[in-house]
């Protein structure tokens, strides 16, 4: 950890000049599309309210939280599910609601600030073909998990997973023991998060892992079945601040409330697929969406890419 937090603070330091320059607000995101969105979408906001900002895209939840807690980040769109298992070791099955308090407790004393939560709930999901899940009779993992055991070594079922789900304690192992799924080592196939819709969308693999909100699902016909003995943790976003970075500018534990509820699952969804599938750049995507809202006005002084980020 100590390698990777000492190139995070070299990479940050050059995008920023200054770590601790007291009126830069440094907004760390993670490697896929809607964390793009978020950080672009608060970064331009912030620009038109007068605020100077610095992002550093790409990172990987561990190493965004490890940066924001050693004070290298100043804020994050990070999701209730994530801090309550992968960061706090919280295995209690919680609701929406009951998650959001803990990790404002747990996050709390580590000097973390929770505002207001957007309704949208980003949690894993399987997936299947949407034309081979109804031949199959498959709606929930329920289901698949009886289809896999009446087929058998019949049939070969290849699941395509990003890397990072193998190890997680929200993972294909606690998942496989409560539904019965069995997937063998050479079933599994780990790979980018994006090439897993086209792997399914290709027939490529039997079923995939892949994020509720992503734009991808509908555009190609994907089935997400239902988590029925409801495994899977709430995953609400909200833009986690530093609390010595409120203390500077208290004004921000409310800024972004409008922006928090306009994001629900069917919007994140759109805005999600304006850039994986009508490859809009993230930036206008972020622009429109502030400017549609009156967020910003159209001749708000905003960067199309902000000073300093990373990508």
């Amino acid at each position: 950890m100590k390698p990777l937090l000492g190139a995070l603070g070299l990479l940050l330091a050059a995008a920023t000049g200054s770590a601790h320059a007291a009126d830069v607000i440094r907004i760390g995101g993670k490697p896929f599309t809607e964390q793009r969105l978020l950080t672009a979408i608060t970064a331009q906001y912030l620009q038109s309210k007068g605020y100077e900002v610095k992002v550093t895209n790409g990172l990987g939840s561990t190493l965004a939280r490890s940066a924001q807690q050693s004070g290298q980040l100043d804020l994050v769109w990070e999701y209730t599910g994530s801090s309550l298992i992968v960061y706090n070791k919280v295995k209690d099955k919680l609701n929406a609601e009951q998650s959001l308090a803990k990790v404002r407790e747990l996050d709390g004393k580590k000097g973390l600030v929770w505002p207001t939560p957007a309704p949208f709930n980003n949690t894993y999901a399987l997936a299947m073909p949407e034309e081979q899940a109804e031949q199959l009779g498959v709606r929930t993992l329920s289901d698949l998990a009886r289809v896999m055991k009446e087929q058998g070594d019949k049939k070969t079922h290849l699941f395509a997973m990003d890397p990072e789900f193998a190890g997680r304690p929200d993972g294909l192992a606690p998942m496989s023991e409560l539904y019965g799924l069995h997937f063998t080592r050479d079933d599994v196939r780990q790979m980018d998060a994006g090439l897993v819709y086209t792997a399914l969308k290709n027939r490529q693999v039997f079923v995939g892992l892949v994020y509720t909100t992503d734009g991808r699902l509908k555009d190609f016909k994907l089935r997400v079945l239902q988590d029925d003995k409801q495994f899977f943790p709430f995953y609400n976003a909200a833009p986690v601040m530093r609390a010595d970075l409120l203390q500077k500018h208290p004004e921000l534990k409310t800024l972004f409330d409008p922006i928090a509820r306009l994001l629900d699952d069917k919007t994140m969804q759109a805005l999600n697929a304006q850039v994986d599938i009508q490859q809009e750049p993230v930036q206008r995507v972020a622009q429109q969406f502030l400017r549609e809202h009156q967020l910003i006005g159209d001749n708000a002084q905003t960067t199309q890419q902000p000073a300093g980020e990373e990508n």
